[in-house]
C-alpha cells in the first residue's frame, strides 16, 4: 500500500518546508509515502471562488486513479485523537491494497465533485488552519501514528 499526500500549491515558508520534509523523511522509514504538489492556479483575480475550486478539482482528478481511496483533509471531516488515528491507519494498512490519497485543497477548500469522489474526510482540528499548516500537522500525525503502531516511544500518553 502506498500513502500519498496530494496538495494544491507549494509550501512557500521555508521553516514549514523544512519541518514537513523532516516528517516526510521519517514517515518513509515506515511507509511507502509520497507527497505530490499540484501547482497553484495562476491569474485567479478574475475567477470566482467556485471557478477556482472547479479548476483545482480538474487538477486533483488528474492525479488520482479510480481505485485510489481518497481522504480529504477537511474541517467538516471526522476528528481523531492521535491514538484513534493510529488505529485508523493500522486498519487501512491491513485492509486495503489501494493507494491512500490524503488531499489538502487550496485556500477555499474543495469543489463538490471532489467531495463526491472522496471515500472519507478527516478534520485535523476543529480550529481552522492554513492549508500550508495542515501539511505539517498531517505529516507529524502520520509519523506519530506509525510510531504508535510500531510501539516506539515518540508518543506519550
Amino acid at each position: 500500500m502506498k500513502f500519498v499526500l496530494l496538495m494544491i500549491g507549494k509550501t512557500n515558508r521555508e521553516p514549514l518546508q523544512k519541518l514537513i520534509q523532516d516528517y516526510q523523511t521519517r514517515i518513509q522509514h515506515y511507509l511507502n509515502f509520497e507527497a505530490i504538489v499540484i501547482p497553484e492556479l495562476k491569474n485567479t483575480k478574475n475567477l470566482s471562488v467556485l471557478e477556482q475550486k472547479e479548476k483545482e478539482a480538474d487538477l486533483i482528478i488528474k492525479q488520482i486513479n479510480n481505485q485510489d481511496e481518497i481522504i480529504l483533509l477537511d474541517e467538516k471531516g471526522k476528528s481523531f485523537t492521535s491514538l484513534a488515528f493510529s488505529e485508523y491507519v493500522a486498519k487501512k494498512l491491513l485492509s486495503s491494497g489501494k493507494r491512500m490519497v490524503f488531499v489538502v485543497g487550496g485556500p477555499f477548500g474543495f469543489s463538490q465533485r471532489i467531495y463526491d469522489r472522496a471515500n472519507g474526510m478527516i478534520a485535523m482540528s476543529s480550529m481552522t488552519f492554513s492549508h500550508q499548516m495542515i501539511r505539517l500537522i498531517f505529516t507529524e500525525q502520520l509519523y506519530r501514528a506509525m510510531t504508535i503502531i510500531c510501539g516506539e516511544s515518540y508518543h506519550h500518553e
